[in-house]
């Protein structure tokens, strides 16, 4: 008997991708922001809450769509089949919750910072490479539009040779029980320039001054210093008692000086051409010195940026990452690199503001194939 093609069935290389499932780690301040993303993400779906707390947990369930919840992750992991958890719970916690989802071959998506010190994070990027496994750092700023907007200028050369970096990351917040302002606030600020400077994050030391003027028993107040290629130099202000909220970085360039407000919704980027102008072609430092200094005024414009929430870029990554078996943007690597810049500064606390080495990170094995990609 002869048979004719359906003309209703769908080509295989057309039917849509199976979603992935996930679980949410966590209902307090960050997880109903997570579960809300990979609610709505067509990469996703979204089979559990965890909580130690089952009532908030449960609350959280209902608002996406009445979900099973779990009170342990051991008891998510036995009970219900996913292949990825996304973990909102204290800095602290990570270690052991993060290495419990990859022993048991899971993906995770870890909030900030990666871990609570740079030897479980080490631990940590190791199983994950072991066992074939996506480890990422949930940077969020690094995928919203004016950051990806920052590292492509950055990258092109609109701004030219860098020559300074002045973030600040200020305002009247609630002092941690667990970390510092450093670890609470800075994490955002060097992850942002890990992803935007050529080379990444990768000071050989850095300086910190911290305050705890209320004493809380935690620095409240940081200024932390570090230096880039050629001479140039970045500060990172970050401080949890100021009445007003700043958020804002100045990347100057020997061509250009980029000012990111993110706060200003209307112009979150101005590129201004204007600034100093140097011969840096110069040999020695009395050459330089007798160089002749000139200031261009030129022009200021603001790119056009889409709005859209970051957070549904950082699930689509981490679904793209699992699916093309990938590095993510702010993969284990970049979470380290962090982790390792927050150590030497509680190191550089500890002895008064006195410079501190940064311990390198080289990628072993899969990861190394994925640097040039990103």
């Amino acid at each position: 008997m002869r048979t004719f093609p359906n003309p209703f069935r769908v080509p295989a290389h057309q039917q849509p991708t199976p979603k992935l499932k996930i679980a949410v780690v966590g209902a307090g301040y960050w997880g109903p922001n997570l579960a809300r993303n990979l609610q709505a993400s067509p990469d996703w779906d979204l089979v559990a809450i965890c909580d130690l707390d089952i009532e908030r947990a449960a609350k959280l369930a209902a608002s996406v769509g009445d979900i099973p919840v779990v009170e342990s992750l051991d008891e998510l992991l036995d009970t219900l089949d996913v292949d990825a958890v996304a973990i909102a719970t204290p800095a602290r916690t990570h270690y052991g919750t993060v290495m419990t989802a990859l022993r048991a071959g899971k993906h995770v998506l870890v909030e900030k910072p990666l871990a609570d010190s740079r030897a479980h994070g080490l631990e940590m990027v190791a199983e994950a490479e072991a066992n074939g496994l996506v480890l990422m750092a949930d940077h969020t700023y690094c995928y919203t539009p004016a950051v990806l907007k920052m590292q492509e200028l950055v990258q092109e050369g609109a701004l030219g040779e860098i020559l300074f970096v002045d973030s600040i990351r200020i305002n009247l917040g609630l002092v941690q029980p667990d970390v510092d302002v450093f670890w609470d606030l800075a994490p955002h600020d060097l992850a942002i320039l890990d992803f935007v400077l050529p080379g990444g994050l990768n000071p050989a030391e850095v300086s910190a001054f911290g305050a705890d003027p209320l004493g809380t028993g935690r620095d409240c107040v940081g200024h932390l210093n570090f230096k880039l290629p050629n001479d140039a130099t970045a500060h990172v202000n970050v401080n949890w008692l100021s009445p007003t909220k700043i958020r804002q970085m100045v990347i100057g360039g020997s061509l250009r000086t980029l000012v990111w407000d993110d706060l200003n919704p209307q112009q979150r980027l101005s590129v201004y051409d204007r600034g100093v102008s140097l011969d840096r072609q110069a040999k020695s430092a009395g050459e330089r010195k007798a160089s002749a200094i000139s200031y261009r005024l030129g022009d200021t414009w603001s790119p056009a940026l889409p709005e859209r929430e970051a957070l549904g870029q950082v699930v689509e990554e981490l679904a793209s990452c699992i699916r093309n078996k990938r590095e993510a943007r702010t993969g284990g690597a970049s979470g380290l690199r962090v982790l390792s810049v927050l150590e030497a500064v509680t190191h550089s606390l500890s002895m008064d503001g006195q410079s501190a080495p940064v311990a390198g990170y080289e990628l072993a094995g899969a990861g190394a194939q994925f640097g040039s990609a990103l």
